[in-house]
């Protein structure tokens, strides 16, 4: 793999825009060395600790610590709901409201996810940004963290990701399903506009950890708060190009 394009480094964190189609963290399948950490410890030539996770074909902003305290500090950012997310997801079908809020508890139990009474709670706002024939764009903002979150939420209003495997469908999004009489140029099978998960991570605002080792206690004048953006990978960009001309 190419080397990962970092938005933003310090002496404490670095902050990365996330390709599709890898881990953040190795799983029983994946060495570390295929993954995003393990990647970026190369790159970087030094140890990195993981803060938070996107889905493997989730693009987007990640961030990780340098070090431990640096670490420490974001989590504790993270586990109390401080930072700031939001998402871009194109979602199958027309939803009617301009802007709404999805609370509703999640249950992970494993390596499922549900929407349980008896899971943590979990809220979604979205807005629409656009609309097309038979697909919704959408800003989407978690107030929490749970796995899958704002797939499973969109799921649960009938309008899954446009692009799913686990929670739609998975089959990718054809020019020759959006352009009216549409010909094939050739007798190679049709090349998608995007067959992946239909989300992208773009933009995280946080507070800058402040970790000089001479001063353990950081006062609240010292805090920094920064936001960091990723622009939509092209997979993502082709597809809403062609959903404006065709899909409207």
């Amino acid at each position: 793999m190419k080397s990962i394009e970092i938005l933003y480094q310090d002496s404490n964190i670095v902050v990365i825009n996330k390709p599709s189609g890898v881990l953040v963290i190795p799983d029983r399948h994946t060495y570390e060395n295929k993954t995003l950490v393990g990647i970026l410890k190369k790159q970087l030539g030094q140890k990195i600790w993981v803060v938070h996770r996107i889905d493997r074909e989730t693009t987007g902003v990640v961030v990780f610590a340098k070090n431990a305290q640096a670490h420490k500090r974001l989590s504790m950012q993270f586990e109390h709901s401080q930072v700031s997310k939001k998402y871009i997801a194109l979602l199958s079908g027309v939803i009617e409201d301009e802007e709404a809020q999805i609370n509703k508890p999640v249950l992970v139990s494993d390596s499922r996810v549900e929407i349980d009474p008896s899971g943590k709670e979990s809220i979604t706002d979205y807005k629409v940004l656009e609309r097309f024939k038979g697909y919704t764009l959408v800003q989407a903002i978690p107030k929490t963290g749970r796995r899958h979150q704002i797939r499973i939420h969109f799921w649960s209003l009938g309008h899954p990701l446009a692009i799913d495997k686990d929670y739609g469908s998975g089959q990718p999004i054809l020019l020759s399903q959006i352009k009216r009489n549409y010909k094939e140029k050739s007798t190679r099978q049709e090349k998608p506009l995007i067959d992946r998960l239909t989300l992208h991570a773009a933009q995280l605002t946080l507070t800058l950890p402040d970790c000089q080792e001479e001063r353990d206690f950081v006062s609240d004048s010292d805090n920094k708060t920064k936001t960091f953006a990723a622009p939509l990978p092209k997979d993502f960009e082709i597809a809403l190009k062609q959903l404006r001309k065709y899909g409207k």
